[in-house]
């Protein structure tokens, strides 16, 4: 690796390690606001990402960019089916977190990358290798166990890592910038927070906690004023830190940071929130892991393979003729 390369690679860890911290202990920020009924928090949500991603493209001078996605049909319905898919993932995930069940959103989120990957198989007709077969196979079998042990598929951990796979995969065929991307999808789905903002009852159409409230009453300084227009900052700034990151990290680096999210999701349910973990759930996880480390460890040895016949190449490339 040149000098330079390694600088590229180092600068890019920073804000994408920042951005996968941020998604990681954001169960805290959320836990916060569990007087509020999940859905109301997707609404709020909604709305105060797209202010803040409005003005960082105000200020950015991005507008133009905003308007050519918008110009395009094909971006503009990619995007359209992509903030439905967010939505179902944020209203999946926030129930996971205010409804005590962080071990099996963690869960989710460890199958994702998996799923993305199977996913890039179908559709994009990726090449298999066998260690890959292998790592998709550990996590159907991880999934299964924790499919026996509750008696019922994990809907939770499933919807997580589909929704936000699907999303991965939309996102990757309309290639927009992201903050264009989020400011579509948000203001895709703003008319509809707000009116659910507006009509709907105070403790959500999904129900909510015996104290759940209007998000539009005063509910005192530190609720109001500053955790919920944080719920923009908290949805927004990851994805633009992640997005600034990403464009430098070699593709195996990207991989394993992709899992700092996750693992501290499932050590702030077990160890903050106390939620079970039972011998299933180490099973469930164990092979899901196993199945991580292989498809990751395959990811590497098939990047080594390919540089050494490139510095291979070149060096025949180079050698004089006699």
């Amino acid at each position: 690796m040149t000098r330079g390369t390694a600088k590229g690679t180092a600068g890019g860890i920073v804000p994408a390690l920042a951005a996968y911290l941020i998604w990681g202990l954001s169960p805290i920020f959320w836990k916060w606001l569990a007087s509020v009924a999940p859905d109301r928090i997707i609404a709020l949500r909604i709305l105060w990402s797209f202010v803040l991603v409005m003005l960082v493209l105000a200020f950015s001078r991005g507008l133009g960019k905003l308007r050519d996605a918008l110009r395009d049909p094909r971006e503009r319905w990619l995007l359209v089916v992509a903030a439905v898919l967010i939505a179902i993932n944020w209203l999946t995930y926030i129930v996971a977190v205010n409804g005590g069940m962080l071990v099996a959103g963690s869960l989710g989120y460890y199958i994702n990358p998996l799923v993305s990957f199977a996913l890039g198989i179908l559709v994009f007709r990726e090449r298999l290798r066998p260690a890959q077969i292998a790592a998709i196979a550990l996590a159907v079998a991880g999934v299964a166990v924790e499919t026996a042990e509750a008696g019922q598929l994990p809907w939770i951990s499933l919807v997580l890592a589909f929704s936000f796979g699907f999303y991965g995969l939309i996102k990757k065929k309309a290639a927009v910038d992201p903050a264009v991307g989020l400011a579509v999808e948000t203001g895709t789905l703003l008319p509809f927070a707000l009116a659910f903002l507006w009509f709907a009852p105070t403790d959500g159409l999904l129900g909510g906690p015996s104290n759940a409230s209007s998000a539009l009453a005063v509910h005192g300084p530190l609720l109001d004023f500053l955790l919920v227009p944080m719920t923009g900052v908290v949805t927004a700034v990851p994805l633009l830190l992640f997005a600034a990151g990403a464009k430098k990290l070699d593709l195996t680096m990207a991989g394993f940071l992709q899992y700092v999210a996750p693992t501290f999701m499932l050590a702030l349910g077990v160890f903050a929130y106390g939620e079970s973990f039972r011998v299933a759930n180490a099973i469930s996880f164990g092979l899901i892991w196993a199945g991580i480390a292989l498809y990751m460890g395959s990811g590497v040895l098939a990047a080594r393979r390919a540089a050494l016949q490139k510095a291979v190449e070149a060096q025949e490339t180079e050698e004089p003729i006699p």
